[in-house]
């Protein structure tokens, strides 16, 4: 029998007003909450409050939450191993989780009792937050919408759990150095974490097909060598609001079978003695290592496969628990593939199910597609991963084997449907001929599983029309839409509580856990009295980024200003670039007209560029460059400023999400999946100028176009004019356009490293200006125009970014979660008693 259809309304009634004491989902508190505090300072620190540092105090406070949580934690593992409900399985390589404490205490509607207990101590409760490391795991928009989806799951009670990596350095601390992008290590365990919990005792053993030595202060393999590693779990937390169900994120860390040879190390081969634990320390200990290496993208691959084999190994070992007819894994378990990393799970699966539990071919093949699910983040060529088939067969021989009979018997299928189209076979083959012999991972995780979403209507209808389209008119009933979503426990009531406490005020707080019931402010859009309060909680946030840049950066930012904000992960497609040049051309607008009016106007820009990524790299250079002559002209002082933001996380977002009055939205229109800084710059009541690409196309029509800054390119005129467009003509007829490039081009911004932008003529001229930003610049420009007129009548703009908070209900994680789970998990909720 098939559940009944999830939705974020049905989960059960939060009372948020209960009394503090009766706070965390029914755990009694008693009032002494304070001694948690001082016995983990002096039982864990030996050390006096009165001196005790500041990290200290953190850590005996996150500790103090924890113990609060840890019953509701252990009450929700023991519910699941009582009734043995269908578990959701979340695998993903990222996780952004971001700072946990303000977010734990919001979610065990703590927070009064908490910065009560801080002011009792006199702890200044903001400055206690900022002792916790934002943990890097993740890229970007894809670890954190991992994180956000596990805050739903544990919000609308689903019996879930989360698989990563417990990466020792996150991403990479980013710093700017003479304009230029600089990384450091990021080491947030170099203090030990006080949300995690070591499982040693649940260890699991990862076989690899050959073995590992240290020759010249490099790994290197020796085939034909069998070899293990340890998987070591690490449990964190997850709180749902209410604190009724905490679910847990599980990431392993990989340690060596045995600590040292002895004989080898006595007999003073010390690194040689060393290697395997040298290896183990290696593999998890950075996010994604530089993939412009060979050495880079093979530690990739073995992370890949660690991830997959301690995950399917630990929830195979929870099946076994209860079950012992492999036949009902798909009615117990539900995998969801975050992307393509963990695209091995296929081949793994069917290997446990093969040489484990001894199933047949067919039977083991129906279980592992039932029980997998996987959920495609891009159109990207290059981020559908494909590794040497080489690379297989030293490392995991045994799984290539299965992915040759696997793609054997689907040829098969392929040649019987469509005879006689040989180029559709070699297209859909798992494995690629072309330039040596590669393993499609993308059509792996499609092939072998039930369910291939894309993640907003625009990307997975061109996942059916162009980049899988031979998989989407083979299985037409496999591939889905589940737009992407955002927590809006963190992303608008822990990051603005201003506006929070307006809307609350306004409507109520049932909008915590149903985002639609923020259509009530439609009402109230044109309600003086709402937005005055609007614009107040606007300016206060602005207020507050402000002093927080000065303080942190010695920047000085005019809140008085429209803060104009693109921040994401750099790339080309996400085209900071064009907003660079929009930037150029106000600045030479005011440079020609000085009389122009103008409103004063910050531009903010953050993100990281991949370490190997140069053209990227050169972006931010010419950001900082543009910035420090634009300070230094004294003719626009005032009048426009650019900001970069280095080492833009989690917590940053939090701070810049609600002071933002333009959210830049921009990317070549096909090219972006969906998109998550665009949903939370809205429920935030920013204005979106953007492309009609990923979510902001549903955004835009759950708000009005009327109230979106729309311009460029649709996705079908992209792919239309890419035989014939000619940025050229863009620089030969368009005087402003031509200025623009001209004064990048001849030094303006650069006159101390002339032709440090040439690669940047050549992206948008020599070679094509593959991603059509001169094509789109004129567009933006006007739409530019459009809301800056708007910007100066605050009454209309209130109007309309209200208008904008009202229709972001759609764009809540918990719909996107209630989705996945009635129409691909077919889990329901399992409340914790």
């Amino acid at each position: 029998m098939e559940p009944e259809p999830l939705t974020a309304r049905a989960q059960p009634h939060i009372d948020s007003h209960l009394p503090p004491r009766y706070g965390c989902g029914g755990i009694q508190l008693t009032g002494n909450e304070n001694t948690f505090y001082e016995r983990h300072l002096l039982f864990d620190k030996a050390e006096d409050p009165a001196t005790a540092s500041a990290r200290d105090k953190f850590d005996a406070f996150a500790h103090s939450v924890r113990d609060v949580l840890a019953h509701r934690w252990a009450r929700t593992t023991e519910t699941y191993a009582r009734q043995d409900p269908k578990m959701v399985y979340y695998v993903s390589m990222e996780f952004l989780i971001g700072r946990s404490l303000a977010n734990n205490v919001t979610n065990l509607l703590l927070d009064d009792l908490a910065q009560s207990a801080a002011a009792q101590k006199n702890i200044d409760w903001l400055a206690l937050l900022d002792q916790e490391p934002d943990p890097g795991l993740g890229n970007g928009g894809l670890g954190r919408l991992a994180a956000c989806f596990l805050d739903s799951m544990a919000t609308l009670q689903l019996p879930a759990m989360g698989y990563g990596l417990r990466y020792e350095y996150g991403m990479f601390q980013q710093s700017i150095r003479d304009g230029w992008q600089h990384e450091q290590p990021d080491n947030w365990l170099r203090r030990p974490d006080p949300w995690e919990i070591a499982r040693p005792e649940e260890c699991l053993e990862v076989a690899f097909g050959c073995s590992f030595v240290m020759h010249n202060g490099n790994f290197e393999l020796i085939p034909n060598r069998p070899s293990t590693l340890i998987g070591v779990p690490f449990d964190r937390p997850v709180v749902g609001y209410g604190g009724q169900t905490v679910n847990t994120l599980r990431l392993w860390g990989a340690a060596a079978p045995d600590d040292f040879d002895f004989q080898q190390f006595s007999a003073g081969e010390f690194v040689g003695a060393l290697t395997e634990s040298l290896l183990a320390a290696s593999l998890t200990r950075v996010l994604y290592p530089d993939d412009s290496t060979t050495r880079g993208r093979g530690l990739r691959l073995v992370q890949e496969y660690f991830l997959v084999a301690c995950s399917l190994g630990d929830l195979t070992r929870r099946f076994r628990r209860a079950n012992t007819d492999w036949y009902r894994l798909p009615d117990k378990v539900a995998i969801q593939l975050n992307d393509t990393h963990p695209s091995l799970a296929v081949a793994e699966l069917m290997r446990i199910l093969l040489d484990v539990e001894h199933l047949g071919w067919d039977e083991a093949w129906n279980v592992t597609q039932q029980t997998l699910a996987y959920t495609n983040h891009t159109l990207l060529p290059e981020a559908l991963e494909q590794w040497p088939l080489e690379w297989f067969q030293l490392l995991l021989p045994r799984h290539l084997e299965i992915i040759f009979e696997i793609n054997r018997r689907f040829l098969d299928q392929v040649r019987a449907r469509f005879p006689g189209d040989d180029q559709r076979v070699a297209r859909m083959s798992l494995i690629d001929e072309a330039g040596g012999k590669h393993v499609r991972m993308a059509h792996l995780a499609i092939l072998g599983s039930h369910s291939t979403n894309g993640v907003a209507e625009i990307h997975t209808n061109l996942l059916r029309t162009h980049t899988v389209r031979d998989f989407a008119e083979m299985f037409p009933e496999r591939f889905n839409n589940k737009t992407n979503g955002v927590t809006p426990r963190r992303w608008l009531q822990l990051a603005n509580p201003a506006l929070s406490s307006a809307i609350s005020n306004a409507i109520g707080d049932a909008w915590i856990t149903n985002l639609e019931e923020l259509r009530a402010l439609r009402a109230l859009a044109t309600d003086r009295g709402f937005q005055a309060e609007f614009l107040e909680a606007k300016r206060a946030a602005k207020v507050q980024f402000a002093n927080w840049l000065k303080a942190s950066t010695n920047v000085a930012i005019d809140p008085d200003s429209m803060f104009d904000c693109q921040v994401k992960r750099i790339h080309e497609y996400k085209r900071q670039l064009l907003n660079v040049l929009r930037v150029i051309v106000l600045y030479n607008r005011l440079r020609e007209h000085p009389n122009l009016q103008l409103q004063p106007r910050t531009f903010i820009f953050g993100g990281k560029a991949a370490p190997a990524y140069w053209l990227a790299k050169l972006i931010i250079k010419l950001i900082n460059n543009v910035a420090g002559t634009i300070d230094g002209d004294p003719a626009v002082h005032g009048r426009i400023k650019v900001v970069f933001l280095p080492e833009y996380d989690v917590t940053l977002a939090e701070r810049l999400m609600p002071a933002a009055d333009l959210s830049n939205q921009i990317s070549t229109a096909g090219y972006e999946a969906s998109g998550t800084s665009n949903m939370k710059f809205m429920m935030n009541g920013a204005l979106t100028i953007g492309t009609r690409d990923g979510a902001t196309i549903e955004m835009a029509q759950e708000a009005g176009e009327e109230n979106f800054f729309l311009f460029g390119l649709t996705a079908q005129q992209v792919a239309d004019s890419r035989p014939w467009y000619d940025p050229h003509w863009h620089y030969n007829h368009e005087p402003e356009i031509r200025a623009a490039l001209d004064l990048i081009f001849t030094d303006h911004f650069s006159r101390y490293e002339p032709g440090v932008f040439a690669p940047i003529r050549d992206a948008l001229l020599t070679h094509g200006d593959h991603y059509m930003h001169l094509a789109d610049l004129h567009s933006y420009l006007d739409a530019d125009a459009r809301a800056v007129q708007l910007y100066g009548d605050p009454t209309t703009w209130a109007h309309k970014a209200i208008l904008n908070v009202a229709a972001s209900g759609k764009f809540s994680s918990d719909r996107s979660i209630a989705q996945y789970a009635s129409e691909i998990w077919h889990v329901r909720p399992c409340p914790a008693f």
